[in-house]
């Protein structure tokens, strides 16, 4: 599950040098001197959270190999690593996909695609995938992963991200401004925010970026099932899917770093809400009654 999770991540990270800078520059000053202007602070926070999401859609692939340590296979070394470029190519080909990028990193059972756009993406798989599971099943893997890149998904959750980081930024600041005023009310003298804003608009911001991951998590959870579906009508048959999925429930997938878990084949043990993916059984069931 690792494409979603570095993502966030990294789009808060961005998000957080972003405000800090608007603050440290004096912009948050700007939009409150004279009042909160609701029309400046609504276009500052969709610069803000739009820039965000986009700042962090282009590092989706070096934050992913940087995370993970894939190694791109440029020129294959054997026999499974020209198998495994020829199987990806094959299926974006079928997706009518650029080929993507392919790579291998050390670790458990798992895999995952990310990059900006869909001609310029990476599908990568785990040595222990590649051990433990058959080619059979490995390529339905990567038929959910190219399936990923078809959909579009990391441009689509881009633009999600885009939206829930511009409310994070506006609500915190409305928020904070309204605990400030509360703070200084009986300082007639100055107009300006006091230290009282800047701390609580952190603090909220921090606390409806809690609330907004679980939107995207919502999504994500959501392109699994698309996924899914797709890799299915790849191979034009449900069943490796279903067989690789079964497989992964008893291997256990390997856990992805933070940063990017949301991409891979399988999510972690995280609560349900703030889950990047559903349960393996579910999604055995959809692609069971699917017609």
């Amino acid at each position: 599950m690792k494409r979603v999770v570095l993502f966030l991540l990294t789009n808060i990270a961005v998000m957080l040098v972003l405000s800090i800078s608007a603050r440290v520059l004096g912009i948050d000053r700007f939009l409150t001197n004279n009042g909160l202007n609701m029309g400046m602070l609504l276009a500052f926070a969709a610069l803000i959270g739009f820039g965000g999401a986009f700042i962090s859609l282009l590092m989706s692939k070096t934050m992913a190999k940087w995370s993970t340590g894939a190694q791109v296979i440029v020129q294959p070394r054997n026999q499974d690593e020209a198998w495994l470029v020829d199987t990806v190519g094959r299926l974006a080909a079928k997706a009518g996909l650029s080929r993507p990028e392919v790579a291998i990193y050390e670790g458990a059972p798992n895999a995952f695609a990310t990059g900006p756009s869909k001609s310029n993406s990476l599908v990568a798989v785990s040595t222990g995938l590649l051990q433990r599971m058959d080619r059979r099943q490995v390529e339905a893997v990567l038929a959910h992963e190219v399936a990923h890149i078809a959909n579009g998904d990391m441009v689509t959750l881009t633009l999600i991200q885009g939206v829930v980081n511009t409310f994070v930024v506006f609500l915190s600041r409305v928020a904070a401004y309204a605990v400030d005023s509360f703070l200084r009310k009986d300082d007639e003298e100055s107009s300006s925010p006091g230290i009282g804003y800047m701390i609580t608009s952190i603090v909220f911001e921090i606390m409806f970026g809690i609330l907004a991951s679980m939107v995207v998590m919502f999504f994500s959870r959501q392109r699994e099932y698309r996924a899914d579906s797709g890799a299915a009508d790849l191979l034009g048959d449900r069943r490796p899917m279903i067989d690789a999925l079964r497989a992964l429930g008893r291997l256990g997938t390997g856990e992805l770093p933070k940063e990017i878990a949301a991409s891979g084949i399988s999510g972690g043990a995280m609560m349900a809400l703030l889950s990047s993916h559903p349960p393996l059984e579910s999604r055995i069931a959809a692609l069971q009654s699917a017609s």
